[in-house]
């Protein structure tokens, strides 16, 4: 029951989308622009810096509250990481499917993220770490192919390993069953912004994915 409320929690924070809000304040459907895709890297490119900025900031704040929500409802549990991992699992939910937009959202990346960015706080000062190395996996795939589709799955995939790494390591002080379950939870949801991807690796692999700074195809 814990984990479904979680979820519940999560998607109902997921459901606010930023990238469509931002665009209705400039009288533009994202839906209908670029590749329709409601989430901040289509925002950036049909509506500007700006309207990218504050749709990347809109869907990680989301995520943080989602994880606060749940933080403070469970205060007194042993297993928080993995109630909190939950919570991200259904704002990706929300943000990717909301029911309200014909289940048409982003792709979960800006939400990874705000995973990052909360989950950076288990075992501190060591775990702010996560931030920046996270970070550079997204950067440098995409100052190397001026693909974001690239940096974006990249520092996903770095993200899942980082997090089983801190969790090896304890920093979760969880028991080693849940450990494993946050790990599929958050495996799953790797999966998930993979196939979100699909679009992306079927131009990647045909060469006609559009690069960061040029005009969408």
């Amino acid at each position: 029951m814990e984990r479904l409320i979680c979820l519940a929690v999560g998607y109902v924070c997921g459901l606010l989308q930023t990238g469509y809000i931002v665009g209705e304040l400039s009288h533009v459907d994202i839906r209908k622009q670029g590749s329709g895709n409601a989430g901040t890297t289509n925002a950036l490119r049909v509506l500007g810096w700006k309207a990218g900025i504050l749709t990347f900031a809109g869907d990680v704040l989301k995520c943080v509250i989602a994880f606060l929500i749940v933080f403070y409802l469970y205060r007194g549990s042993d297993c928080r990481p993995l109630l909190t991992m939950y919570a991200g699992a259904g704002v990706t939910l929300g943000h990717n499917f909301p029911f309200y937009m014909h289940f048409k959202g982003g792709k979960g990346i800006a939400v990874m993220a705000g995973l990052v960015v909360v989950n950076s706080f288990w075992h501190l000062p060591w775990s702010l770490l996560l931030i920046p190395v996270t970070l550079a996996c997204f950067l440098i795939p995409v100052a190397a192919t001026r693909y974001i589709s690239v940096g974006s799955l990249a520092a996903y995939t770095v993200f899942l390993a980082e997090m089983i790494l801190i969790g090896q390591w304890g920093w979760f002080d969880m028991d080693p069953g849940r450990c494993i379950e946050l790990y599929i939870v958050l495996g799953l949801m790797t999966v998930l912004a993979w196939y979100r991807h699909k679009a992306n690796l079927r131009r990647l692999a045909d060469g006609t994915e559009n690069k960061f700074g040029t005009k969408k195809k």
